[in-house]
């Protein structure tokens, strides 16, 4: 069952009740043993194994994640460019990229699967395309009018795919939370924005306060929050981001390891535990995943603990 021939919408299900993210497509993806030591890193999958993408949507659906949130955190039309992929051919891999997701819902739910599944259309930050961790610092030197015209192509190109919401995910800079706000406007899609935060701070250093105040008129936006951040950053961005917009909050922190982006690893040991998403959602969340390291086995725990409170 997918949310293209059910009822409610995303928005309304927020209203209702907690709704459960996926996890980390390119820890998902790597587990299956796919090299993503690439400047495209997932998106490269869209055109050379589809199926792969399809199967790790599979596998967060079938372990609980009602939202998949698609391969397109990467795929730009700049990015692909530098790979010697055309326009023409860039917007078809965007399009796919709803679709895979698509089919894996189908998929989940010809394996048994009869709640409401939704596609989120991931719309990565420009420094996501530049490939050397400015999406960790924001400040690329471009104005909110140049960031505009940088995401608007792609989201159009998303939008003609019939997602059921964007995900405006990973967003270090509040000009350029500012940017896909005016993106979004007059594309038939809801959205939800989440930065990603040090402390009570955007990665470029602006109060969280400022950032999400960005968002609470904008009637595209159905939630708010965070994402690809320390899981001890998500209950006070929380607590902000559902004090300022009055919106639902939706969270998906990394496991907690560091990103070496020279070395492109991941460092430290992980601090994510199931246990603290009653805590995010007595704080306002109600889009509750998990980023970056976090796999479908964590997606399995959060739904377990969301249901047990």
């Amino acid at each position: 069952m997918t949310s293209s021939n059910t009822s409610p919408s995303l928005a309304e299900a927020l209203a209702a009740g907690t709704v459960v993210l996926d996890g980390g497509m390119s820890n998902q993806l790597e587990s299956a043993g796919h090299d993503l030591s690439d400047e495209l890193w997932s998106a490269r999958l869209l055109a050379e194994r589809p199926d792969a993408v399809a199967e790790a949507h599979l596998a967060y659906f079938l372990a609980g994640a009602d939202v998949a949130i698609t391969a397109s955190y990467q795929a730009t039309f700049e990015g692909f460019a530098r790979r010697g992929i055309g326009h023409d051919e860039a917007a078809r891999l965007l399009a796919r990229s709803v679709d895979l997701a698509r089919t894996a819902a189908r998929r989940a739910g010809d394996a048994g699967v009869a709640r409401p599944l939704w596609v989120a259309a991931s719309v990565g930050p420009y420094g996501a395309m530049l490939a050397d961790g400015a999406e960790y610092r924001g400040r690329y030197g471009l104005s909110v009018d140049e960031l505009e015209r940088f995401h608007r192509p792609r989201m159009e190109v998303l939008a003609g795919a019939g997602p059921d919401v964007f995900a405006l995910e990973t967003v270090p800079d509040a000009d350029e939370g500012a940017a896909l706000l005016r993106a979004v406007r007059g594309l038939g899609v809801p959205a939800w924005l989440s930065y990603t935060v040090d402390g009570t701070h955007t990665r470029a250093g602006q109060p969280l306060e400022e950032a999400f105040a960005l968002a609470a008129e904008v009637d595209e936006v159905i939630a708010v929050g965070v994402n690809c951040c320390a899981p001890q950053d998500v209950e006070p961005a929380t607590e902000i981001a559902a004090r300022v917009t009055g919106k639902p909050v939706v969270v998906y922190p990394n496991s907690g390891e560091a990103w070496d982006a020279e070395a492109r690893a991941w460092t430290g040991r992980s601090r994510f535990a199931a246990g603290q998403v009653k805590a995010w959602r007595d704080a306002g969340a109600r889009l509750i995943g998990g980023c970056c390291r976090v796999g479908p086995e964590a997606i399995a725990s959060i739904r377990q603990a969301l249901a047990s409170a």
